[in-house]
């Protein structure tokens, strides 16, 4: 039996969990900054990391007593190390090095993209590797070609802005809040998504991986142009056909990637893995298939500390632990870890 004390802190979130053997969450706290970010329309670094320096202790102190435990009778400190904005995750790469160092327990580094795979295990206890899993945030989209827990590769990805990144873009400029993708996905729903004619692009030549700069750009003109013309948008509908460009450009590729790997497993991970339309789409899409569909629960596809922890303890198992001079990084290839 592993109990892991996990920290996440790569971008506004503080996070801290105790998770038992990679599956078990005994105890997930998280402390959100998004009503503080909100007022600038995006996340301030600099106020990011002093907001995780103020909580984070208090948070991993929360967390440990929750799970009905003391600091000694854990076994070792998972910590996000990559990527994210700098700043964060040195936060919360510090405190990890200190309370390891501290209580004489290994410290496992853990990518923070390969966490967001790993909330699937939480929701499926049954999910094991090899599968493929479509990793969608504001700062990622890419498919990955999952051969072991800590074996990974990418098959495809953007090639441009991520997925998420275009929801919150759009969101702000609607003005509907931030992040985008919650706002935009109540939005949409009663809308009709033929409504306006948004952009699919089409890779040449990399048949899995996607762009959605062409898809931000048209939508944010498609909203111009009707300020401009003095024109009312109908939000429901023009929130529905961003949702299914954006999954129109999802679906269909990891639907073939899961055919060219064989698996017959698809899992997905991120925060836009909450999006309703996503979910409801690639369920149509599996079942036509044939493929087996992993969703995680809502509330373990943001960021959180939980999935820290379960990916954290198949590093352990690898043997992927860190020395003290353990550092940050703002960008790392996930299929290095």
């Amino acid at each position: 039996m592993m109990n892991i004390l996990a920290i996440e802190s790569s971008c506004d979130d503080t996070a801290a969990a105790v998770v038992r053997d990679g599956r078990t969450v005994l105890s997930s706290h998280v402390s959100s900054q998004i009503e503080m970010h909100t007022i600038y329309g995006g996340v301030v670094p600099e106020i990011a990391s002093r907001k995780h320096v103020e909580a984070i202790s208090g948070l991993a102190d929360r967390a440990v007593s929750e799970a009905g435990l003391t600091k000694f009778q854990l076994d070792a400190i998972a910590v996000t190390y990559a990527p994210g904005l700098i700043g964060a995750v040195l936060v919360g790469v510090n405190f990890a090095k200190g309370a390891a160092m501290a209580l004489d327990l290994p410290l496992i580094p853990v990518h923070h993209v390969r966490g967001h795979i790993a909330a699937n295990y939480i929701t499926h206890p049954d999910l094991e590797p090899p599968f493929v899993c479509l990793c969608v945030s504001g700062g990622t989209t890419a498919i990955m070609d999952v051969r072991t827990y800590t074996d990974m590769a990418v098959l495809g990805g953007t090639q441009d802005d991520a997925a998420g990144e275009c929801f919150d873009k759009v969101a702000r400029v609607l003005g509907i809040g931030y992040p985008g993708g919650a706002p935009m996905d109540k939005l949409a729903q009663g809308g009709d998504d033929t409504k306006y004619d948004l952009p699919v692009p089409h890779v040449s030549g990399a048949e899995l991986d996607m762009s959605f700069s062409g898809l931000k750009t048209a939508s944010l003109n498609l909203i111009h142009n009707s300020e401009q013309k003095g024109e009312a948008l109908d939000l429901p509908s023009f929130a529905a056909s961003f949702g299914r460009a954006v999954s129109n450009s999802l679906v269909p590729r990891v639907i073939s990637a899961a055919k060219m790997t064989g698996y017959g497993k698809i899992a997905v991970a991120g925060g836009v893995a909450a999006n309703r339309r996503i979910r409801a789409d690639l369920q149509a899409a599996c079942a036509q298939s044939g493929d087996r569909l992993f969703l995680p629960e809502p509330r373990w596809c943001g960021d959180n500390a939980a999935m820290i922890g379960c990916q954290g303890f198949y590093e352990f198992q690898a043997g992927h632990t860190a020395s003290w001079d353990l550092n940050a990084y703002a960008t790392r290839d996930i299929a290095l870890g």
